[in-house]
């Protein structure tokens, strides 16, 4: 009777053990759907930009080198997301160091029609001119930004912050598409494994994005335009122009300081030395995180 106890205690442990183990790979199968590979793409190269003309309170002499870019997240879970969409440009210049967003995604064997969704930190026209070379992605925006933008803001005697009336004219079209999803407020999760902040001031509403945010090792933040360049975020100045509050903009980069573990993970939204701090990928796209 003793032995067919213990050998019934026996069947239990194993039972609980492979329970267990069940357990632990659901959940850790239900983080790595989640989780992202981050990249940083760039489209266009601007020449370079003194210092003080980039940061408020300095007198340095110094240079920074300027750069317009995107972000893609590939995540395990099937979405293809862009970050921002970048501009199409139509002048023709023929020294222009510009190539149309698309066609760099093409170089990391991605086309237009493998985008799911597009975040749009901010409607400046290099941020959302390139919206329409991804025609089945869902776009995502603050409520409020959005509301802002369209609302008159691009117009001649409003206060434009550079918007204009094309990029109303497509994110309208996008809405009656049924493809825009307005977001309202701070710290939301939009979308598994995608965090959307906002606070900073840069448009009436923009936003910044922890991507990863349950990851001890690999959390990764896209500030875009919330924060211009490593130097104002190692010195935590607000940029001169293109804020509605400049004390707002210094606390938002305050706040991301607290989001990642790994300050290299802070990603700003103009500086072309994040084609150098992270390894390369291809020409023009490099690999942020693990």
């Amino acid at each position: 009777m003793l032995h067919k106890y213990i050998s019934g205690c026996s069947m239990i442990k194993k039972s609980v053990s492979i329970f267990i183990l069940l357990m632990t790979g659901f959940i850790s199968y239900g983080q790595k759907d989640n989780e992202y590979q981050v990249y940083a793409l760039k489209f266009n190269e601007s020449g370079f930009m003194q210092v003080r003309d980039i940061a408020v309170g300095t007198t340095i002499k110094d240079s920074v080198r300027v750069c317009n870019m995107f972000w893609f997240l590939q995540g395990t879970n099937g979405r293809n997301i862009l970050v921002d969409a970048g501009f199409i440009d139509s002048t023709k210049i023929t020294d222009s160091h510009y190539e149309r967003p698309d066609n760099v995604l093409k170089r990391i064997n991605i086309s237009p029609s493998d985008i799911t969704d597009i975040i749009i930190t901010h409607p400046h026209p290099d941020h959302i001119g390139g919206i329409v070379l991804f025609p089945d992605a869902k776009v995502w925006m603050q409520r409020e930004d959005c509301c802002y933008f369209v609302g008159g803001a691009w117009q001649k005697n409003g206060s434009s912050m550079e918007f204009t009336g094309s990029d109303v004219r497509n994110i309208i079209e996008i809405s009656l598409q049924g493809r825009l999803e307005l977001i309202e407020g701070d710290n939301i999760e939009i979308i598994p494994g995608i965090k959307v902040f906002t606070g900073s001031r840069h448009t009436w509403e923009n936003q910044y994005l922890l991507v990863n945010p349950e990851s001890k090792t690999n959390r990764i933040l896209i500030a875009s335009d919330a924060i211009w360049f490593y130097f104002n975020l190692t010195n935590l100045l607000p940029i001169p122009t293109y804020t509605f509050d400049p004390k707002a903009y210094v606390e938002a980069m305050q706040r991301m300081k607290t989001m990642v573990t790994n300050p290299d993970y802070i990603v700003p939204g103009h500086d072309d030395l994040v084609f150098s701090k992270f390894p390369e990928v291809c020409k023009g796209v490099v690999k942020i995180g693990k």
